[in-house]
């Protein structure tokens, strides 16, 4: 039961308002509305929400203490807001609420001190529901704090302008630009953007644009950065701002620069590539067209540059390369352009010249300078170009024409002798084109196997008994039918397709001897032709070992013919070459003594069994007294060594008569026996006395 303290306190209050008319407008308003006396913080008025929102009736609230209808868990709270406006401070402050079968929600408390008449202090209690604003400002606060921890975070660089001035930024500025944050604060946003991009950058923020771009930004040192760009609008009570998200694509920017330059030049050289020549010429002329002036193509091929690589390596090659390079762009003018075609072909292009003999010039300067003296770990090498010279506008007006016609003066001058230079000349072309497809035609002949061995016989001066064979490759022509070397040999060399047709020489010539053999034939040896690029190139020992070993064939019935120049060109190389096919116990002959060198030094140095006389000395046999003495001079020479001698192109009983009185060991020609194929070179054999 309330004491009488209760009663007096209920009674007074009832007399001192409209309790009727507070009650209908306390429960008609939306806050909660109570209120209490001081200091001892009793209720003893409260509308419908506030009694419910504390799990009372408006009855049983009333009487009750602060400390009883809020629970001991919020008192202390509360208690201290009670003090401060026992004191006469209005006191307004947040707390969350949780109403009995309801949700917790935050609500917003205002304490108002009052005096009632009759000098009793009350305190009035305003209580607003601000859930809904409360998470508002929340989820506004953690978007900020997120966005202030990821722009910590990232290494982007991120800017918040508003108005196009700077207001925040995050440290990978700094990093990117060097600025700190006092240093931009308040600057306009496009200061830091470079001119170039400032108009673009000023239209993307003014149109409030959100795509990304590329631009440049200023570093605080002056140096530009090459950046990546994206803004976005960010929407906010006090107006709306920007933030710009800066990415350095500096990286990426010297990757695309360095793969341009790739595309354009020649890795190993650093020379401009064909492309990029191509597309210079054709500016070039444009240029030259409009000004009616003159330009020139220098087209540059090594001689002899396979050589080098085969003989000293491929890391020799291309020092050389790029040592050629160097001396090409110290001999012509910086206005002029330096490529390399490819392999050991390169290309100058002389723009605004006033004649002919203005590239003649730039020509004959590069001859002399590539020339000189190179050396490679040690070994001296000198290389001479070979150039051809195509002239704008007399020899052709466009890039492809003009490049075209300069190739074939290349070539003109390598069938020149090499080492010199040849301007464009009508016709040229049509030689070009006809190399060409023989190569064509060369290649595809290899891939088909379109080759068969002819066989020459060698037979005894003396008594004209066999003692052997010559192996002669033939080309079956698909248009002029069978051809013998000297119409494709130099081109199978100078096109790298010598190695493939000489390798099937080789095991063709073993496979048909053994073939012989095995059918109870003449067991007499078979003599190949090794050329000097087939002999520096490969590892003859090696594979010839190897044919023999796949064809059965016994060594000492195989005989190799190697020319003079071949022992000359790498002496060490052929001494151990020479030594390593004496030891499988294989035959060597020297081919057309008497062209060369001829040299008692080399013929006493490398271990020979004979020496061919070339047909050039026996055809003029016996009315040219010259050649009589050079042949009577060879044999003789061949006795004192102890070697066989063989006289190739014997045609007369003359000629056989000469021979056989200067004491000449072998003999084979078309007065013996013209070269048969393998069927009639059975035939042949068969038919001779047993």
């Amino acid at each position: 039961m309330p004491d009488t303290t209760h009663a007096d306190t209920t009674a007074d209050w009832q007399s001192w308002t409209d309790e009727s008319m507070l009650r209908m407008v306390a429960d008609a308003v939306p806050a909660l509305l109570a209120c209490y006396t001081l200091p001892e913080l009793r209720c003893v008025f409260a509308n419908t929400g506030y009694a419910a929102a504390h799990g009372f009736t408006v009855e049983g609230i009333i009487g009750r203490t602060a400390q009883d209808i809020v629970g001991d868990d919020a008192w202390a709270d509360v208690q201290v807001n009670a003090r401060r406006v026992a004191s006469g401070e209005r006191v307004q402050y947040t707390r969350r609420l949780s109403p009995p079968g309801r949700d917790s929600c935050m609500v917003e408390v205002t304490l108002t001190p009052h005096l009632r008449p009759g000098g009793q202090q009350v305190v009035l209690v305003l209580v607003n529901d601000i859930t809904h604003h409360w998470l508002s400002e929340q989820a506004v606060l953690l978007s900020e704090e997120r966005m202030r921890k990821f722009s910590l975070a990232t290494e982007e660089a991120i800017v918040f302008h508003r108005d196009g001035r700077v207001v925040d930024m995050n440290d990978a500025v700094t990093r990117l630009m060097g600025y700190t944050l006092p240093e931009v604060q308040g600057r306009g946003i496009l200061g830091f953007v470079s001119e170039e991009y400032r108009a673009q950058a000023e239209e993307y923020v003014l149109a409030g644009r959100e795509h990304l771009y590329e631009a440049t930004v200023l570093h605080k040192d002056g140096r530009r950065i090459p950046v990546e760009i994206v803004g976005k609008n960010m929407p906010e009570p006090g107006g709306d701002y920007r933030i710009a998200v800066l990415r350095d694509i500096t990286a990426r920017k010297q990757a695309q620069a360095r793969l341009e330059f790739m595309s354009q030049h020649d890795t190993l050289t650093q020379l401009p590539n064909r492309r990029h020549l191509m597309a210079q010429l054709g500016k070039t002329l444009d240029t030259a067209q409009r000004r009616h002036a003159r330009a020139a193509v220098l087209f540059l091929d090594l001689d002899h540059f396979k050589t080098v690589n085969d003989s000293l390596g491929h890391q020799a090659g291309d020092l050389l390369l790029c040592e050629m390079a160097r001396r090409m762009l110290g001999t012509v003018r910086t206005s002029d352009l330096v490529a390399r075609v490819g392999g050991d072909q390169f290309a100058v292009v002389l723009p605004d010249i006033h004649n002919r003999g203005d590239a003649a010039t730039v020509a004959d300067k590069l001859l002399a300078d590539m020339r000189a003296v190179f050396h490679v770990d040690g070994t001296p090498l000198s290389l001479s170009p070979s150039i051809g010279i195509s002239v704008f506008p007399e020899d052709g007006r466009g890039a492809d024409e003009l490049m075209r016609r300069a190739d074939a003066a290349m070539h003109a001058a390598k069938n020149s002798g090499r080492g010199n230079r040849q301007f464009y000349a009508p016709g040229m072309e049509v030689r070009a084109t006809e190399i060409l497809q023989q190569e064509r035609l060369l290649r595809d002949a290899i891939f088909a196997g379109a080759f068969e061995l002819h066989y020459q016989p060698q037979v005894r001066v003396d008594d004209g008994s066999l003692v052997g064979f010559e192996a002669l490759v033939r080309w079956k022509h698909p248009e002029r039918g069978l051809v013998g070397p000297a119409d494709f040999i130099g081109i199978a060399e100078s096109r790298g397709l010598i190695a493939p047709i000489g390798r099937w020489v080789m095991h063709e010539a073993c496979r048909q001897l053994k073939a012989w053999h095995d059918a109870g034939l003449h067991a007499v040896p078979v003599a190949v032709n090794l050329s000097a690029l087939e002999f520096r190139q490969r590892d003859v020992a090696r594979e010839i070992a190897n044919v023999l070993l796949q064809t059965g064939l016994e060594p000492r019935f195989l005989e190799i013919e190697i020319t003079e120049s071949v022992l000359m060109q790498d002496a060490d190389q052929a001494r151990e070459t020479l030594g390593a096919l004496r030891a499988l116990g294989v035959g060597i002959s020297i081919d057309d003594f008497g062209t060369g060198y001829s040299s008692l030094a080399y013929l006493k140095r490398y271990p020979i069994d004979k020496l061919k006389i070339d047909r050039s000395f026996v055809m003029d046999t016996p009315g040219s007294d010259d050649d009589v003495a050079i042949v009577t001079a060879i044999v003789q020479l061949g006795r004192s060594l102890q070697l066989r001698t063989v006289a190739e192109g014997v045609e007369t009983p003359e000629q056989l008569a000469l021979l056989r009185q200067l004491g000449c060991d072998l003999a084979q020609g078309y007065g013996i026996s013209r070269p048969m194929d393998g069927a009639r070179a059975r035939r042949w054999m068969q038919d001779l006395p047993a």
